[in-house]
């Protein structure tokens, strides 16, 4: 045993492996019951030792392990080599582990190999020669009849080994109908191998047994490697057909073609496929309503499909088939079920819309339009509220001129006729239409028999005459006149007509749109003449037809109107004109510039054009040149020599007409590379109109009037007499006492006056305060910003504005007193307004009553003394006011 000597130290080790496994997981270890194999001294690889019985010890194990690695255990518990085995001793012994790491559980079993001994079975006394026999450890083919009726136990088939020679062998088998699902179906003798079943089989349950058939000695050792068996079970037709659907619902058109297709029945059978036993045969054995026969199915794929071209829904609605399905292809023995098909017919458009009459008669009167005259019902014995029910009209004949339309009700399905275009009495007294009925959907019925009598109707529509104003027919009309005709040519003559009696007689014109006024028209005659000169370039837009307007009335008011287009036609009464006025040539850049030319008058009358260099200098001779460039266009170059300034050449343009005109050109030619870069700008001409010439003029007038009037009233005041010394001084004091005072106020021009516009407004200056309704107020010059002289409001009181001199009133100055009133008046109601023109309460204070007056009077500029020391306060005042101070010390 000295080569088991490194096997003995793996052995070892895997004990020491799978020992520290046991530790980890705290399995318990338990051994189960010793198996002995006996085999032969040598064995090669992959040779089956035996088989153990696993479930036996540990069940539930998910891990097997051999504590030997020249063998290898199999989850169904055979034991095979792993490597060729030769035994030297007798026995050899090996462990096999197995574990349920769920349950933290172990077992082991003990295996012993032994040395196989031969037991000679005693050969027959007869048997004297030894023969060579075929191996019998081979599948076999075995099948076993579905539903068999026994007897059972009933065999199958036996299994044998060639290994019964050498070995006493007992059988055995597994898998399904053995140890799976169905448990105990199949058994095996364990002696003589023979294979039997205990009961009846369903192949439709199980089609196929896949059985594992072992030879082993009673020791346990398999003399053959496990042999699968394969039991078939053969059908038998129990399992009729059946439909898929116990009532089918199909559809199918009214008045289908012969072979059109209904629908498709299907049938199942659960017995074995491609055989009799599923061959299916599908038949009609019934049909209602009975007669005739509509439909017919295909035997061998269920196709139900027309027969007849009877269906008609009108008729009959609705069919019911029963339907039959027969498997062993129909034959009477074969198994059949049944099932109903419901075949609905669907409505088509096989009845035509049908008149109730022939012939309809209504009335409408003229000029109307938009308006229903006639209601047409019609018959359909299609299926109501289909597209082969619903009707639709048409106008056949007599609609020529559009005067009518008819439509579709949609709840009652009848025909509308309308008017939609007026008609004239006086032309047609009465109009016959030709009506035809169709359906939204195309006729599928017969084509014989579609266009009848019924499918057409007659409408005779009478016009009621009424009584209409004139009518301007045409509505356009049109008229040529040339260009340029003298005042007073005569156009045309515009007629409208009574429709009644066809005459124009009793109608008046007028002209309800001119635009440019160029046109008049007799008012009882309707003759056009034109007013003034017609100019075709200055119609709106140019070129285009000029329209005029022109009413007709009668005698009762009512009226038409028409359109006079007038074309007019072109003369040549207009020169080609030169667009440009300055040019700009970059030196030497540009070697010439182009210039163009239009003509207002039609092409006959214009292009090509004929530059040319009119009455030039000698020097514009010699520097330039113009050549024709196109029909309206010519270009202008200059010679190298030519100097950078500006030059000013005419230029004659002239029209296919000889119509020409002569236009100068400013051309500056300088050093540059763009036009741009030249800082010469061109000469502006400002032309005057007639109204700016004739505001100019109005302007100086004025301006004289305005210098007149002063040196008048300068002359007239040096005349008269002279303003008081003392007046200036008074007009500049400034009041700010509070004691009563006269009721008076001095104005600044020394005059006084009544209450301005009502308004109790005087001038800047001190008022005298005095007792009145209970209450005494004074009115105090307010100076503000840079004024030197303000204008303030009264208290609420009627003064009047006099001049006071020495104690006496004068009105001297009666002249220059009706010139400054109004003035005056004004300035002094603006003054009295803040910025939203709203009664300013700044320049008029008002002050409580404080007792009685001081003595002395009031210190006012209106005061009848004269006190020049109370003009001190003047020495004080800032720069701004010295000149305001000295006027006012002047004596």
């Amino acid at each position: 045993m000295a080569a088991n000597g490194p096997r003995s130290s793996l052995r070892g080790a895997l004990c020491r492996q799978l020992l520290l496994t046991l530790v980890v997981f705290s399995f318990a270890c338990e051994a189960c019951k010793k198996v002995i194999f006996h085999i032969p001294s040598k064995l090669e690889a992959d040779k089956v030792v035996g088989r153990v019985n696993l479930k036996e010890c540990l069940g539930s194990a998910d891990r097997i392990q051999s504590s030997d690695p020249d063998f290898r255990v199999l989850e169904d518990g055979s034991v095979y080599t792993a490597h060729a085995v030769v035994l030297s001793d007798e026995k050899r012994s090996f462990t096999i582990w197995l574990s349920d790491s769920k349950k933290q559980t172990q077992k082991e079993i003990p295996v012993l190999l032994e040395h196989q001994k031969k037991v000679l079975r005693k050969r027959h006394t007869k048997e004297t020669v030894l023969r060579r026999s075929k191996r019998r450890w081979a599948p076999i083919p075995c099948s076993m009849l579905e539903n068999s009726l026994g007897p059972f136990p009933l065999l199958l088939q036996q299994v044998q080994s060639d290994a019964e020679q050498n070995y006493t062998l007992f059988y055995s088998i597994s898998g399904r109908g053995v140890d799976q699902e169905p448990l105990n179906l199949f058994f095996i003798e364990r002696k003589t191998g023979e294979l039997y079943c205990r009961k009846p089989v369903d192949r439709e349950e199980y089609d196929v047994f896949d059985l594992i058939a072992h030879a082993s000695t009673a020791d346990g050792y398999s003399a053959e490697l496990p042999l699968p068996l394969s039991i078939r079970v053969e059908d038998d037709n129990d399992n009729r057909p059946i439909f898929t659907e116990e009532i089918y619902n199909f559809e199918v058109p009214e008045s289908s073609k012969i072979g059109t297709t209904v629908g498709v029945v299907c049938a199942t059978d659960r017995d074995e496929p491609d055989t009799m036993h599923t061959r299916l045969r599908y038949s009609i054995l019934e049909q209602t309503p009975g007669s005739p026969g509509i439909f017919s199915v295909h035997a061998g794929t269920g196709v139900i499909v027309t027969v007849s071209r009877f269906l008609d829904r009108e008729v009959v609605g609705k069919y019911s088939l029963k339907m039959k399905v027969q498997d062993m292809d129909g034959q009477t023995f074969g198994l059949m079920s049944t099932a109903t098909c419901i075949i609905t017919v669907k409505d088509s458009n096989d009845n035509l819309p049908t008149f109730s009459k022939n012939a309809y008669e209504t009335s409408v009167e003229e000029n109307l339009f938009n308006v229903e005259i006639l209601r047409i019902p019609v018959e359909d014995k299609d299926l109501i509220n289909t597209t082969s029910w619903r009707a639709n009209f048409t106008i056949l004949n007599g609609n020529e001129n559009g005067h009518f339309s008819i439509s579709t009700d949609k709840e009652t399905n009848e025909g509308v006729l309308y008017v939609v275009k007026p008609l004239n009495y006086e032309e047609n007294r009465q109009v016959v239409l030709e009506i035809g009925v169709g359906n939204e959907a195309p006729f599928t019925g017969d084509v014989t028999g579609i266009i009848t009598n019924m499918n057409r109707a007659f409408v005779t529509v009478h016009v009621k005459n009424q009584d209409e104003g004139p009518e301007c027919i045409p509505a356009v009309q049109y008229v040529q006149i040339k260009e340029n005709s003298p005042v007073g040519s005569k156009i045309k003559v515009y007629k409208a007509y009574d429709p009644e009696t066809r005459s124009s007689s009793g109608l008046r014109y007028k002209l309800l749109y001119d635009p440019k006024g160029w046109i008049t028209i007799n008012e009882f005659s309707g003759s056009l003449e034109t007013s003034k000169i017609l100019d075709r370039e200055a119609a709106t837009p140019r070129n285009a037809l000029y329209n005029v307007t022109v009413l007709a009335i009668d005698q009762d008011g009512r009226s038409c109107t028409g359109t006079l287009v007038v074309k007019i036609k072109d003369e040549n009464d207009n020169p080609p004109e030169i667009s440009q006025s300055y040019l700009v040539i970059c030196k030497p850049k540009m070697e010439y510039v182009d210039i163009t030319a239009v003509d207002p008058d039609e092409p006959i009358h214009g292009a090509p054009f004929d530059f040319s260099l009119a009455n030039a200098s000698p020097e514009i001779t010699r520097l330039w040149t113009l050549v024709k460039f196109n029909d309206t266009a010519a270009r202008l170059s200059y010679r190298k020599n030519a100097k950078s300034q500006d030059y000013f050449i005419p230029i004659t343009v002239k029209d296919r007409g000889n119509q020409s005109t002569t236009k100068t050109l400013t051309v500056n030619l300088c050093d540059c590379t763009h036009p741009d870069q030249c800082h010469t700008f061109p000469p502006h001409r400002a032309i005057l109109g007639k109204w700016a010439i004739l505001a100019i003029l109005l302007g100086i007038a004025l301006l004289f009037f305005i210098l007149l009037t002063v040196v008048c009233g300068f002359v007239s005041a040096r005349n008269k007499k002279s303003f008081p010394e003392d007046l200036a001084q008074q007009n500049l004091i400034i009041s700010n006492t509070e004691a009563p005072g006269d009721d008076k106020v001095c104005s600044a021009s020394g005059f006084t006056t009544d209450t301005v516009n009502n308004s109790s407004q005087g001038f800047c200056g001190t008022m005298g305060s005095e007792v009145k309704n209970g209450r005494q107020e004074t009115i105090e010059m307010v100076k503000g910003g840079n004024q030197t002289l303000e204008l303030c409001q009264g208290a609420g009181h009627r003064h009047t504005l006099d001049s006071r001199r020495g104690g006496t009133m004068e009105r001297d100055h009666s002249e220059w007193y009706s010139f400054t009133q109004p003035r005056l008046g004004e300035k002094l109601h603006l003054c009295n307004q803040d910025e939203d023109h709203m009664p300013s309460q700044d320049y008029v204070l008002t002050y409580n009553y404080e007792g009685r007056g001081y003595p002395a009077g009031s210190v006012g500029c209106c005061s009848e003394k004269q006190e020049e020391d109370g003009l001190d306060f003047l020495n004080n005042l800032e720069t701004k006011f010295t000149a305001l101070a000295e006027t006012c010390t002047k004596k």
